[in-house]
């Protein structure tokens, strides 16, 4: 992650996995080593498993405190039916709502569905938010 125009460290926020899910997550190769979310400087990288998303912070449109889930709904990888939102979650109880100007790629391998928002299951959604909101 890098970008020449804008100084600084990019914040990693580590996702906050329910141990009940996580043997079936690392199945998925979705394990703490290798999920996390990047923020800056000027970009958003999120990783889970071998899913990545990448895009200017400056895509970014607003954020939203979400939860809890249905465990069932929620667990792993999803994309909504009702408004093609992409979630990545660890846990059921609660998660960030990342919402874009240009839907993003990452749910599926070929990139052909876009999705206007990114729900992220972190254990500091309100750290995130924050350093999103600044961005905007």
């Amino acid at each position: 992650m890098t970008d020449n125009t804008t100084a600084g460290t990019p914040e990693r926020f580590a996702f906050d996995f329910d141990s009940r899910f996580a043997p079936l997550l690392s199945v998925l190769g979705i394990r703490p080593d290798t999920a996390g979310v990047l923020a800056g400087p000027g970009t958003l990288r999120v990783r889970f498993g071998p899913w990545v998303i990448e895009t200017p912070l400056a895509n970014v449109c607003g954020v939203e405190t979400t939860g809890p889930y249905s465990p069932w709904r929620a667990i792993g990888v999803h994309v909504s039916l009702a408004d093609r939102g992409l979630t990545f979650a660890t846990n059921a109880r609660k998660g960030l709502c990342v919402r874009f100007h240009e839907p993003i790629r990452g749910g599926e391998p070929l990139g052909l569905l876009r999705h206007p928002g990114l729900t992220v299951t972190v254990a500091d959604p309100a750290g995130l938010a924050g350093k999103l909101s600044r961005r905007l």
